[in-house]
């Protein structure tokens, strides 16, 4: 799967890491509900950095269509809640939206 983390470039990550990155697009999605700044921000750092972690660079050259696209780093949780599905950021989440 090809994820974008926008202002940044694209990472290839592997159908195997989807669950866990599912659980970090759960826990961004509970403190968006909240309304805790720092909980949101918290959240989704932890899911950009999962992303990065278990990503491989797709290179600046190569052109490829993006299957997911995560918000950038310094996002504001209006601009997240706009990109939320059904699913969250992350197909197959289990927290509604």
């Amino acid at each position: 799967m090809i994820v974008r983390i926008m202002g940044e470039g694209q990472l290839d990550v592997a159908q195997a890491h989807l669950a866990v990155l599912n659980r970090y697009d759960d826990e961004l999605q509970v403190a968006i509900e909240s309304g805790d700044d720092a909980a949101f921000r918290a959240a989704l750092t932890a899911l950009l950095s999962k992303v990065r972690e278990v990503g491989t660079a797709v290179p600046a050259e190569k052109i490829v269509a993006s299957d997911l696209m995560l918000p950038a780093t310094d996002a504001h949780v209006d601009e997240v809640r706009k990109m939320l599905g059904a699913d969250g950021l992350v197909p197959g989440s289990s927290s509604p939206a």
